[in-house]
């Protein structure tokens, strides 16, 4: 009997960049993880959104029971990827394995994070700052993508990771960048928005940027663009966000 021909494809950098944008680009995810009473999966839904190495953030209440989950054996998966009309199987999905890791109420870590959050989800303002929530960062170990029908690929957690020695400088003048962006071109959101053929929605406005490219939101709707290369400083950011904005298509 011939051997079958494994299903699993050569991991690329096409495969490795639809990976990171379903994760990047994901306002929420299906999370499971092991009951610690039961041994048994146990699935949730969790509001997403990324530290600025790229690393998958979630807030979640002490009470839920995914939390204590957590506390008791940090591995977790995620699941990001939206069907659309037809067969929802024929939509590009991705699953990645994780190492939950509590992040401390009051740090600098923290503090970036709480903005990141709250930009890509403002009306967590309302509870973000309750006692009984805290944030985890979920470092990817693996992952699973699947492109659609025959297009299976395994991917490591350092492909899903930016690793850039201009991580920490980029997060700590965010802000700033994106108010000088916006300074220099107060059309530049819509503008993106339009070259990139963004869903039809209300405004739209940039809400995170990194050394791997940037986030914009509306509504319910998240943009995420990754840059060719990585940017080597947020100079470099603005330089490649307003090519893509004003540059000849």
């Amino acid at each position: 009997m011939k051997d079958q021909p494994s299903p699993i494809r050569e991991t690329d950098e096409e495969a490795r960049k639809l990976a990171r944008v379903l994760l990047r680009s994901a306002r929420y995810a299906a999370i499971a993880v092991l009951d610690p009473e039961t041994g048994f999966p146990f699935a949730s839904r969790v509001l997403l959104a990324t530290d600025i190495d790229g690393t998958p953030v979630i807030l979640v209440s002490r009470l839920s029971a995914h939390t204590k989950a957590l506390a008791s054996d940090p591995r977790a998966s995620l699941l990001t990827g939206e069907p659309g009309k037809g067969d929802p199987l024929a939509y590009a999905r991705l699953t990645t394995q994780c190492l939950a890791e509590p992040v401390e109420s009051g740090s600098a870590i923290h503090e970036r994070i709480r903005t990141r959050f709250l930009d890509r989800h403002a009306k967590a303002k309302l509870y973000i700052d309750f006692p009984d929530f805290l944030f985890f960062r979920l470092k990817p170990e693996r992952a699973s993508l699947n492109g659609g029908f025959g297009r299976a690929y395994l991917l490591e957690g350092r492909d899903l990771v930016i690793q850039s020695p201009a991580n920490e400088e980029v997060a700590a003048k965010a802000d700033e960048t994106v108010q000088d962006l916006i300074g220099r071109h107060p059309d530049i959101a819509e503008t993106l928005a339009t070259r990139l053929k963004a869903p039809e929605s209300g405004s739209w406005r940039i809400c995170g940027i990194d050394p791997a490219g940037f986030d914009m939101i509306s509504g319910d709707f998240l943009l995420r663009y990754e840059f060719e290369t990585l940017a080597a400083d947020s100079d470099h950011i603005c330089s490649n966000i307003s090519k893509i904005a004003y540059s000849i298509p």
